[in-house]
């Protein structure tokens, strides 16, 4: 399978990584010898699963090494664009390829392990998108002090993934993946993309993770499916320095450098 690593966009003056970016890519962060996006490339070509890797938002100065063929192309300038210009470059280099695998580069903590994990079980259904959570407690044990962002629902608690499987189809969803962008840290905009009954559920904590499955993929009119995660690794990313600091400490303890 391909693999698409989203590692576009630099750090802008207010955020929380900037005095450690000074504005550039946060995935080239040193972290315990290696830098972010390396971490993630060297799981990534370590899964059986993986054959190519496309590296969208860097190029060859980010001195990558890949034992797999990894090509890079340039920050498309949103994530929207980033996300629809790694499926059109899998399906130009790759006709045949049925699935895609989306993965952040700020998810260092993942093993070749879990990344055949993730692909064999996002591969189990033939849907359009297989979406990725981690339950709370999952990831309190394994990254105490996270603090990740969680969705309360009435059968779970979880927190959303960072590598995701979705059809080549998805090619000609330019509408629904710019709703799917502009709608994921807006309340409003949520709420008129999946239903305002929906919304409503998952306020007073009477929505299961079932139902919100069921009802999205219905409202948005594509076939999907949600995996629980037993890896944390999987929704470990970095946007603050805490986090960052926890996989500077749990990657040298882990898993040392070469």
């Amino acid at each position: 399978m391909d693999a698409v690593i989203l590692a576009g966009g630099e750090e802008e003056i207010g955020s929380p990584l900037y005095d450690y970016t000074h504005g550039k890519n946060k995935t080239l962060l040193d972290l315990a010898g290696k830098t972010m996006i390396q971490w993630s490339v060297d799981a990534l070509t370590g899964a059986e699963s993986v054959d190519r890797l496309h590296v969208i938002g860097l190029d060859e100065s980010a001195g990558i090494s890949s034992e797999k063929p990894l090509e890079y192309y340039p920050d498309q300038g949103s994530m929207l664009s980033n996300i629809l210009a790694g499926i059109e470059l899998v399906h130009a280099r790759n006709p045949g390829a049925s699935h895609i695998l989306l993965a952040s580069g700020d998810i260092p903590a993942i093993t070749p392990e879990i990344v055949d994990w993730r692909i064999q079980t996002g591969l189990e259904r033939d849907v359009d998108i297989d979406y990725a959570v981690v339950e709370k407690d999952v990831m309190e044990t394994r990254f105490p002090g996270a603090n990740r962002s969680y969705i309360k629902l009435r059968d779970h608690m979880v927190c959303g993934g960072d590598m995701n499987l979705v059809h080549v189809k998805m090619i000609d969803a330019r509408d629904l993946w710019e709703k799917l962008v502009a709608a994921r840290k807006n309340v409003l905009k949520q709420a008129v993309l999946v239903g305002w009954d929906l919304l409503l559920l998952l306020l007073i904590r009477q929505l299961t993770l079932a139902h919100a499955e069921k009802r999205v993929c219905e409202n948005l009119s594509i076939t999907g499916h949600v995996t629980i995660s037993p890896y944390a690794e999987v929704a470990m990313d970095i946007d603050k320095p805490h986090q960052l600091e926890i996989l500077r400490a749990d990657l040298a303890r882990v898993r040392p450098p070469g």
